[in-house]
């Protein structure tokens, strides 16, 4: 019992793609001040290779 859970443990492990290096997020924040008020926009991110995928919010 012990043997299986341990390969279907390492089995799951390597499925979810844990194999490689961490990928650092990007973040930024930008604030905006104008005449109608003060506006402010994050950026959220992460990148590898020539792949990249961002969510912002605000603005």
């Amino acid at each position: 019992m012990k043997r299986s859970f341990a390969i279907l443990s390492l089995l799951t492990l390597a499925a979810c793609g844990a194999d490689g290096e961490p990928v650092r997020p990007t973040a930024s924040t930008s604030v905006t001040m104008s005449s109608s008020g003060v506006a402010v926009g994050t950026t959220l991110g992460l990148a590898r290779g020539p792949f990249s995928v961002a969510l912002g919010l605000g603005g």
